[in-house]
C-alpha cells in the first residue's frame, strides 16, 4: 500500500481548497493513500470543509434511542430483578459447595 505521511506540515503550503477554514500559521497532518489501497473501505464523503455527509444506512441517534425505547416497551423482561439475583445467588453458591 503506497502512504505518504507528513507531520507539522504548514498549512500555507495546500492547494488552496484544503486551506479553506485553516487559520494563517496553522501546521497540519497531511496523510495520502493511493485510492486503490483503500481496500474497499467506507470513506466519508465531505461537501466542503466542515460539512459532513453520513453514509448510506445511517440512523440518526436520536431515531436509534426512540427504537430502543420502543423495543423495550414492546418487550418485557421475562423475569424480574428479584428472580434475577435469586438466580444469579444460587449459581454462585454452587461453587461455594465443591
Amino acid at each position: 500500500m503506497n502512504k505518504i505521511v507528513r507531520e507539522h506540515y504548514p498549512a500555507s503550503r495546500l492547494p488552496e481548497d484544503l486551506k479553506v477554514g485553516l487559520s494563517e500559521g496553522a501546521m497540519v497532518r497531511v496523510v495520502i493513500e493511493e485510492s486503490s489501497a483503500l481496500d474497499e473501505r467506507r470513506v466519508i464523503a465531505f461537501d466542503g470543509p466542515f460539512s459532513y455527509k453520513p453514509p448510506e444506512g445511517f440512523i440518526p441517534l436520536e431515531e436509534t434511542l426512540k427504537s430502543i425505547r420502543d423495543y423495550k416497551a414492546r418487550h418485557k423482561p421475562s423475569t424480574t430483578d428479584e428472580e434475577a439475583v435469586r438466580r444469579i445467588r444460587e449459581l454462585r453458591d454452587e461453587w461455594d459447595d465443591e
